[in-house]
């Protein structure tokens, strides 16, 4: 369970429907996560020459094993909401080493497609299941779409997404893969938005989308769109995922939701940051999360029988309980087989900052 390898090599050869472009791997740079840390080299294949730091003005053919790490959110309070209906929120986002990955392949006709790939880890691979497939217009063809509209090019990709995070999960798997997807396609069509048009872009896709383009932790108010870079200390968690999954839009529209919490200071959070996470704010989404997913508050319940406390990420339905020490999990055979159980740690930065 611990140490995932976000780049982990295993990316499906020939995703494309036809014509499949080769897929030597033998000058393959990946990059990993260690227990220390993030250790960062250019996910990038043979096919690109492209420093990471730099966008060239002609194309590249393909970019492989793009990493799209998920979030946590230390806690999440809701102080209003807008005449437009949208909520005013303050949390810390947290990024961690669950993570999807993404691959790209230049089409010149500019079409848009996308191949499902699935979780290499499933269980589908043994027989015992199959891995739920993606809407054919998820965040990532929306966000390359954006993007080639918004750049005005037109060349198109085909986009292969190894499905790891859960979804429906409140770990920002979907926004993720979308920020993920406008900072290689950027360099997969040799073009440059600059910062404030890429961040309208990302923030037209979804609240946490521009988080996911800021490089690392950060304080989040607004609808999602003031981010304030954090530094974190290093923390290792154990994250639940229960079968059930939750409606972002159902919990924000319940009418039991607490929306007038009292606006909290990064200050405040910063004096409690170097004791457990848990001693700062709460989650506002978590009573009426649990009260529509009764899945939330066993997880939560089987957390609190190996002495963890846990609390709920985003809008539900993983829950996450802070590792103090490096410790085994007795109880981890009698969680139901179809939740998804991890121990995690947290990043140093996103895999892509300074893209």
């Amino acid at each position: 369970m611990a140490g995932l390898p976000i780049c982990p090599g295993t990316a499906k050869a020939a995703f494309r429907p036809k014509e499949p472009s080769p897929r030597r791997r033998s000058t393959f740079v990946s990059c990993w996560i260690n227990r220390a840390g993030c250790r960062l080299a250019p996910p990038f294949s043979e096919h690109s020459t492209v420093a990471p730091t730099a966008i060239s003005s002609r194309p590249l053919k393909a970019i492989y094993d793009v990493p799209a790490p998920a979030k946590l959110n230390l806690f999440l309070h809701i102080t209003g909401r807008r005449p437009d209906g949208y909520h005013l929120l303050q949390s810390v986002f947290m990024l961690i080493d669950w993570c999807d990955t993404l691959h790209f392949e230049l089409r010149t006709d500019g079409h848009i497609s996308r191949a499902d790939l699935g979780d290499p880890d499933h269980p589908v691979h043994s027989g015992k299941g199959a891995p739920d497939a993606l809407p054919a217009d998820d965040l990532t063809v929306r966000a390359a779409k954006a993007l080639q509209a918004a750049c005005g090019t037109s060349l198109g990709v085909h986009i292969g997404l190894e499905k790891r995070i859960p979804s429906q999960a409140g770990m920002g798997g979907g926004s993720s893969d979308a920020a993920s997807c406008l900072l290689a396609l950027q360099r997969l069509w040799g073009v440059s938005l600059p910062p404030e048009d890429l961040r309208a872009v990302a923030l037209s896709l979804g609240a946490d989308v521009p988080f996911f383009l800021s490089g690392g932790h950060a304080w989040v108010e607004g609808i999602g769109e003031k981010i304030t870079p954090l530094t974190l200390p290093p923390a290792r968690f154990v994250v639940v995922k229960p079968a059930a999954g939750l409606s972002t839009q159902g919990i924000f529209s319940a009418p039991g939701l607490k929306r007038d919490t009292e606006t909290a200071t990064i200050q405040g959070f910063a004096a409690s940051a170097n004791g457990p996470v848990f001693e700062f704010g709460h989650n506002d989404l978590q009573p009426v999360a649990q009260t529509m997913c009764p899945q939330i508050g066993q997880s939560l319940d089987w957390l609190s029988a190996q002495h963890l406390q846990g609390r709920m990420t985003g809008s539900g339905s993983a829950v996450f309980a802070q590792l103090l020490h490096d410790v085994d999990l007795p109880k981890l055979s009698e969680a139901p087989d179809d939740w998804k159980i991890r121990k995690c740690s947290n990043l140093d930065a996103h895999p892509l900052a300074g893209w």
